[in-house]
């Protein structure tokens, strides 16, 4: 049976890429047929020939196989704004419908697959529907990325609060130092491991010059690939 997880953040620029590549390593180090997808993208340039998003990039070169762009970046829009302002912008509309109808059979396909969201939580997707939708549709467990910042602790418990409400597991939380700076920074994780009432998956240290592999080790694979 294929293991997926649906990754989502705090905010935007939180480490959602960093923590799926991550993932997608210790899959593929364990042996399984692992598969990135970011179904919408806000911000893309031509590469190869194709409109592509560097988050979606980095993700098919950690994928088992060759798949193809268009599979694990179904909608890639060019502005990096709000995905329904952007899609709105190029004439587009985007629906949960056709982005499950895409994901599923992918996800059926591999051994372990990592869904990466775009921007924080609930970013809307359209009038009515939004990446929360998405998550929960698809049905899969979600892992949470904390952007270790001032703020940190609303926005987290405020987030796995909404993930709980949408009927899905909150299957673990990742604490991200994006900001070297922060004052008393254990603290705050330790105030969201005595209330998030979910695992630690782990701590990722401050890194100037960021390592994939460094990042793995500091995950806790045990949880996620059994």
């Amino acid at each position: 049976m294929s293991k997926a997880f649906f990754v989502t953040g705090t905010d935007t620029a939180v480490g959602k890429t960093l923590i799926a590549r991550a993932l997608l390593k210790l899959a593929h180090d364990a042996g399984r047929h692992a598969l990135g997808l970011k179904p919408v993208s806000a911000g893309c340039e031509l590469r190869d020939d194709i409109l592509a998003n560097d988050d979606a990039w980095y993700l098919m070169q950690e994928s088992s196989g060759t798949p193809s762009y268009e599979d694990v970046n179904p909608v890639a829009l060019k502005e990096a704004m709000a995905p329904h302002i952007a899609a709105e912008r190029e004439g587009r509309t985007l629906t949960v419908d056709s982005l499950v109808e895409h994901c599923r059979p992918l996800i059926d396909s591999a051994d372990f697959t990592v869904i990466e969201g775009a921007g924080g939580w609930d970013v809307p997707l359209n009038e009515t529907e939004s990446m929360a939708d998405l998550a929960a549709a698809l049905g899969h467990p979600v892992i949470l990325v904390v952007g270790i910042r001032l703020g940190c602790l609303n926005h987290s418990l405020l987030t796995a609060r909404a993930i709980r409400e949408h009927g899905l597991e909150l299957a673990g939380w990742v604490a991200n130092r994006i900001d070297p700076h922060m004052p008393v920074a254990d603290e705050n994780i330790a105030a969201l491991e005595e209330r998030l009432a979910c695992p630690l998956l782990g701590t990722v240290p401050w890194q100037e010059d960021v390592s994939i592999a460094g990042v793995a080790e500091s995950l806790e694979s045990a949880l996620l690939l059994s």
